[in-house]
């Protein structure tokens, strides 16, 4: 049976909406203050729900939006491919930084975890 030929209330809906989750997700990025950071997994425990690899998924489809690069791996190194582009926000947000060493891969620097991570003070009350 082809969807024409289903009752209009038994056809499946078709949005421009993002899944909740999505949302929920992008909010926490716009959250994040100018030269700090949180961790695909940061994200995921903040919202109480998901793990990395969910924000990750997230961030890669519709992260476009909301300032991605202040979501980031866990061990500081740059997005991959998008290297030069966060390295730009970070330099004009003041995002705490590790110079790189002579052995890193093209010589840029990583994010200086320590300092430059946001643990969601100031967090909303019942916000997830």
């Amino acid at each position: 049976m082809s969807e024409q030929s289903l009752p209009d209330d038994a056809r499946p809906e078709y949005t421009d909406a993002l899944p909740e989750y999505a949302e929920r997700v992008l909010e926490v990025a716009e959250l994040i203050p100018p030269g700090r950071v949180m961790t695909y997994g940061d994200v995921a425990e903040w919202l109480e729900e998901g793990g990395p690899r969910q924000v990750g998924r997230v961030m890669a489809l519709y992260g476009g939006a909301v300032p991605w690069w202040r979501v980031v791996r866990a061990d500081g190194t740059l997005l991959p491919g998008h290297e030069l582009r966060a390295l730009d926000h970070y330099r004009a947000e003041g995002t705490p930084l590790k110079q790189a060493s002579r052995a890193a891969q093209g010589h840029l620097p990583r994010l200086d975890m320590k300092r430059a991570r946001w643990d969601g003070g100031g967090r909303a009350e019942g916000h997830t």
